[in-house]
């Protein structure tokens, strides 16, 4: 792909199904765009509400149909000798593999779960103004899991001290449950840009960490 332009558009999330087409993981576009060049995987695209599925060269192909009647629906990458839309889905035609059951627990996934919410006050803070709070403190007890992790802001959390939520007189906005799928990838289904991936995740546990 010498000669691409716009870096950006190459960080572009891609979701990719394995050969019996059950979402795996989500790549950049720049590492779709290498597996496909290599024949190792297909586009999956959307089109009339049925699937169909595109090699590379077929997929550049009708870049120019793209372009005339849906130009508004792709990221689009130029070269000196093309343009051609970055694929939203694509298949990886000889790996069957299926994801592993289980969603990390780590500060990323607690900050996507939680939305970036305050889980005492309810409001929502940048990463670098949240904590992570143990509900019930590890000093008496408390499990360092899911259920007793919640995004807290600095104020609250000092608030808090090492109380629990009742003897600190305060309550959580909601319960803390374990994701069953992961959270990140939950947050990118309310953006349109990924309606296309919901067939394939709504019925999957989606527990693989982003990687790109």
């Amino acid at each position: 792909m010498v000669g691409i332009s716009v870096t950006g558009v190459l960080d572009e999330k891609v979701l990719v199904l394995n050969r019996l087409y059950t979402a795996v993981r989500v790549i950049n576009a720049r590492r779709a765009f290498t597996l496909l060049c290599k024949q190792i995987a297909e586009v999956i695209a959307v089109e009339e509400g049925r699937y169909v599925n595109y090699n590379f060269e077929s997929w550049t192909e009708i870049a120019e149909l793209q372009r005339q009647f849906e130009p508004d629906a792709h990221e689009w990458i130029r070269t000196p000798r093309l343009q051609i839309a970055v694929p939203k889905i694509i298949r990886l035609l000889g790996y069957d593999r299926l994801p592993q059951q289980e969603v990390k627990l780590n500060r990323r996934n607690l900050y996507a779960r939680d939305a970036n919410r305050c889980q005492y006050c309810g409001q929502r803070f940048s990463t670098r103004e949240l904590t992570i709070d143990h509900i019930i403190p590890r000093v008496i007890g408390g499990e360092h899991s899911w259920r007793n992790l919640v995004c807290a802001c600095v104020k609250c959390n000092a608030k808090k001290g090492g109380r629990t939520p009742g003897q600190a007189h305060m309550r959580l906005i909601r319960k803390p449950l374990r994701p069953k799928r992961n959270p990140i990838i939950s947050l990118r289904l309310g953006n349109p840009k990924y309606h296309s991936w919901k067939a394939f995740l709504n019925e999957a546990y989606w527990t693989v960490e982003l990687r790109d």
